[in-house]
C-alpha cells in the first residue's frame, strides 16, 4: 500500500473566495463614497474661496477710486484761491507788504512789566 499525506481546508476554497470578493466590493464602494463626499467638500470650499476674493477685488476697486477722489478734492480744497477765499471769510485783511512795520528789538534791552 502506498501512503498518502493529504491536508484537508478547514474552509472551503469557494466560500474564502466569495467572502473575500464580498470584502473587496464593501471597501470599493466605501472609499467610493469616502472620495466623493470628499471631492463635494472640496468645491464648497473653492467656490467660497472664489467669491470671497472676487468681493475683496471689488471692495479694493472701491477704495482705489474713492482715493483718487479724495486726493482730487484734497488738492482742490488746498489751493490757493480757496485759501484766500478762506481767510476773507473769516474777516482778514489783505495788506500792502509796504505797510508792515517791524518791531526792532536789541539784545541788550530786556522788557518787564
Amino acid at each position: 500500500m502506498s501512503q498518502a499525506l493529504t491536508l484537508t481546508q478547514p474552509f472551503p476554497l469557494r466560500a474564502r473566495l466569495n467572502l473575500s470578493l464580498r470584502l473587496f466590493w464593501i471597501l470599493s464602494i466605501i472609499s467610493i463614497i469616502s472620495l466623493l463626499v470628499l471631492y463635494i467638500f472640496q468645491v464648497n470650499f473653492l467656490t467660497q474661496e472664489t467669491y470671497l476674493i472676487q468681493s475683496y477685488q471689488e471692495k479694493l476697486n472701491q477704495f482705489s477710486l474713492e482715493n483718487e477722489n479724495l486726493a482730487i478734492e484734497f488738492s482742490k480744497l488746498n489751493s490757493l484761491t480757496n485759501l484766500e477765499n478762506h481767510f476773507s471769510n473769516q474777516n482778514f485783511e489783505k495788506t500792502n507788504p509796504a505797510q508792515i512795520k517791524y518791531i526792532k528789538i536789541l539784545e541788550s534791552e530786556i522788557v518787564t512789566r
